[in-house]
């Protein structure tokens, strides 16, 4: 029987292959998609994190603008350097330096003076590189969002997974330590998972 790691692995370099595959306009029109989707999600709220694109991931950037134009606070995670494994959130502004991190990604340079709470943070909408209609996330294989989000409360911060359709599959196979997404959206569909249902009982 093949083990779950070794399906999880075969999973992710075959959804990084699909959206690495994309075409620019495909991209593109994806983007424009997704911004409305997260523009209206995140309309009730004030403080919301975001990623910056990697690896064929879709590129919430119009969203981010979208965002600041609405006078929102916009955060971005960084690697913890006094936590390993786990990921910090700060804010991010249009004149934020972005130096690299280790795996070649943008993010913020540390500063405990910009580092925001996790549990004040209403949205975070998150990278992934596969997910099913459950609410199950495959990502990169680090885990550091799954550390990071395994303290927090059920439904704060909301958890949004943003994807291509071409990611999604019926079935994830699934560890202990996942952390479960509330909604997932991609440029044609809003899921709302069975995590998430009851958010619609309470105030985004």
């Amino acid at each position: 029987m093949t083990d779950t790691k070794s399906i999880r692995t075969t999973l992710r370099a075959r959804f990084r292959a699909l959206r690495q595959s994309l075409s620019p306009n495909a991209q593109q029109l994806a983007s424009e998609a997704l911004a409305l989707a997260c523009n209206s999600l995140s309309k009730n709220t004030q403080v919301v994190a975001l990623y910056l694109p990697n690896d064929g991931e879709i590129d919430p950037t119009l969203a981010i603008k979208h965002l600041w134009q609405h006078n929102k606070h916009v955060l971005l995670p960084v690697i913890d350097p006094n936590n390993k494994g786990h990921l910090i959130f700060q804010r991010y502004e249009q004149d934020t330096k972005l130096p690299l991190n280790q795996y070649g990604i943008p993010e913020p340079k540390y500063d405990p003076a910009e580092i925001v709470d996790i549990t004040t943070i209403d949205i975070i909408f998150m990278p992934l590189v596969g997910f099913d209609s459950q609410g199950n996330r495959l990502g990169m294989g680090g885990g550091y969002y799954d550390r990071t989000l395994s303290a927090v409360a059920p439904h704060k911060p909301v958890l949004i997974g943003l994807a291509h359709d071409c990611q999604q599959v019926d079935r994830l196979p699934v560890e202990v330590w996942d952390i479960p997404l509330h909604i997932i959206l991609t440029p044609s569909q809003k899921l709302i998972t069975k995590h998430g249902e009851k958010l619609f009982e309470l105030p985004l």
